[in-house]
């Protein structure tokens, strides 16, 4: 699974570029090939015992040819038939022991293979959960996905068949190439003329790799767009967007069949050329065998026993070549799920697996919020390079300046593109300002470990994600301990009566085969698991947007009870929630222009007066 050499000028331990834009890095040629030491030192007992396995059975796979000519050899001399009949029988032991030896190698091989994938599996699992939102967002769900089924699947194959069968095969063909050299130097050389394929097998190694990482990426934006397309089909329905899509996904396509042909190009070389490789040393060794043997140099048993083993060599060689591709894909898929280690990581309390702890003076003790107190000071931000790049990217939010007081109702409000939402996303740790700071506690927030976050700052919009399981698995997500009676007093504090009329309960399923919840309900769910995350900070952003009015009226005055005590800040779209709320802060353009209590501002006769008056007017539910 190691990569090729690195690049003329360029650092192996460098991370390779995404290909086309991708936001998740590629693991470098070093990087990669320290990871698949770090998983082999993991269980290197089986890896060394798999090892030594197969040198076993490809040392007993020896005596077969040499037999044979040994037995020519007694044939010729005049021997006897038990002579032959007692070297047969060591051939046929031997045999049986290469059998067993090979098969037991290849089960401790696939056990070490099962055992090592499910590490790359939870590490891949680890490292993806603690992403930062806005990394996960710019990747996009198609990338995360393929690295996390396809290229974990394509690691898995390589450890659980490649490597047993590539051990076995190298070490066959290591000691074949021995024995012809031990059984008589210059037919040796005549053997050797079998590594002329190296020379191919390094054409194709130098191209192999960039062209497997290419069509891994182009697999990966494939299967973006095909997901973006599905989730969104009512609206390019809607829209009139088929032939769009369908070109974008054609293109998508294409680009698919060219990185497979460049792959499939480059096997159609390696292959026949290696084939010629090592059907030329047969021939050779034959030819000089002959000559050799009719001068009285060597033995017809030795020329007929190296014939053979390099005729058994054809067997390994065959073995390795045909999991070359698997080998060099799996290479670059390992290189993909290793870069997600690379990516931007969220704050952790413990490494993940596989990674090695770092000292007390490396990684200091993350700070803790001495109170609930939220200060923005002086925030710019801007999108694009998780909102750190001065001047690639306009800023869209200018100097923000703004505190929230523990147990506090705050409002925003403003216009669309106001950026009110971007505002609510920095107050939530999901992204971190260009410019100034968003501290909770004087503790800057996206800096929090997300454990510890969650349990200061939630954010909730209208974006909500409904889990395979029952309803009980929904809601613990948020309260893994939580008891019956906390639950169904969650769903009523949101006003989700519809689960009480469920058929199971809490027990039901939900999701395909089960109860599937509409909109509004999934709303209603993800404000319950809120409820039972118990944060001292909500950030509401369009929370109740998919609710009808009424609905969406009495959810919020339940919650405004449930809450009560805790920080509120709602992104309110609708008035009356501003109305409600202890201060109001108006946004325009990005920037902070008004605050205070919804009197005051109605009284002063500003922007928000102005958009109380136009919402008032047209009669608000």
């Amino acid at each position: 699974m190691t990569a090729t050499a690195a690049r003329p000028g360029r650092s192996e331990d460098a991370p390779d570029a995404p290909p086309d834009g991708a936001a998740l890095p590629v693991a470098g040629p070093a990087a990669t090939r320290r990871a698949a030491l770090r998983l082999i030192r993991r269980d290197g007992r089986a890896f060394a015992l798999m090892l030594a396995l197969n040198a076993l059975a490809a040392g007993a796979g020896l005596a077969g040819p040499w037999l044979l000519g040994r037995i020519v050899d007694t044939v010729r001399a005049g021997g006897g038939v038990r002579t032959v009949d007692r070297l047969a029988l060591v051939i046929l032991a031997c045999g049986l022991a290469q059998l067993l030896l090979a098969r037991y190698a290849r089960y401790v091989g696939h056990r070490f293979g099962e055992r090592t994938v499910a590490r790359v599996r939870e590490q891949y699992v680890d490292r993806a959960l603690a992403l930062p939102a806005a990394v996960v967002e710019r990747a996009g769900t198609g990338d995360l996905t393929a690295r996390g089924t396809t290229d974990v699947t394509s690691v898995a194959r390589t450890l659980r068949d490649a490597v047993p069968e590539v051990c076995v095969a190298a070490a066959q063909a290591l000691f074949l190439l021995g024995a012809v050299v031990v059984l008589d130097p210059l037919l040796g050389l005549c053997g050797l003329g079998v590594l002329s394929g190296v020379f191919v097998v390094r054409w194709y190694l130098r191209r192999a790799h960039g062209a497997y990482l290419a069509e891994g990426a182009a697999t990966s934006a494939l299967a973006e767009l095909l997901a973006a397309t599905a989730a969104g089909a009512r609206t390019v329905e809607a829209l009139g967007l088929q032939e769009r899509r369908t070109a974008a996904s054609e293109e998508a396509v294409e680009r698919c069949r060219r990185t497979r042909t460049r792959t499939l190009f480059l096997r159609s070389v390696l292959l026949p050329a290696v084939d010629v490789a090592y059907v030329l040393p047969v021939a050779g060794v034959l030819l000089a065998g002959g000559a050799l043997h009719g001068r009285s140099g060597i033995s017809l048993g030795v020329v007929i026993a190296a014939a053979l083993y390099l005729r058994q060599l054809s067997d390994p060689l065959a073995t390795i070549l045909f999991w070359a591709e698997q080998l060099q894909s799996s290479g670059a898929a390992f290189a993909r799920v290793e870069g997600l280690g690379q990516a931007p990581q969220a704050p952790r309390t413990s490494p993940a697996p596989l990674v090695p702890r770092p000292s007390p003076e490396a990684s200091p003790a993350p700070a803790t919020p001495v109170d609930d107190r939220i200060d923005v000071t002086a925030v710019h931000y801007a999108y694009g390079d998780g909102g750190r790049s001065p001047a690639a990217h306009r800023d869209v939010l200018h100097g923000v300046d703004l505190t929230v007081r523990p147990g506090e109702r705050l409002a925003l409000v403003g216009p669309s593109g106001a950026g009110k939402s971007t505002l609510g996303r920095l107050l939530a740790g999901i992204d971190a300002p260009r410019r100034g700071s968003v501290t909770v506690g004087r503790v800057p927030i996206a800096a929090l470990d997300p454990a510890v976050l969650r349990r200061q700052v939630v954010l909730v919009t209208q974006e909500h994600h409904v889990f395979l399981g029952t309803l009980r698995d929904n809601l613990q997500i948020a309260a893994p301990d939580a008891e019956d009676a906390a639950l169904y007093a969650a769903l009523a504090a949101v006003g989700a009566d519809w689960a009480a009329e469920l058929p199971a309960g809490l027990d039901t399923e939900l999701g395909a085969g089960g109860h599937r919840p509409d909109g509004s309900q999934s709303q209603q769910l993800a404000l319950a698991r809120v409820v039972l995350a118990d944060p001292h900070t909500v950030i509401l952003d369009e929370a109740t947007a998919l609710l009808d009015p009424r609905t969406a009226r009495h959810t919020e005055r339940a919650l405004a009870a449930v809450l009560k005590g805790r920080t509120v800040i709602a992104i309110a779209h609708r008035l009356h929630t501003a109305h409600d709320a202890d201060r109001v802060a108006v946004m325009e353009e990005g920037r902070l222009t008004e605050l205070g209590s919804h009197d005051e501002l109605v009284a002063a006769r500003g922007a928000y007066a102005t958009l109380w008056h136009s919402w008032h007017s047209q009669g608000p539910s």
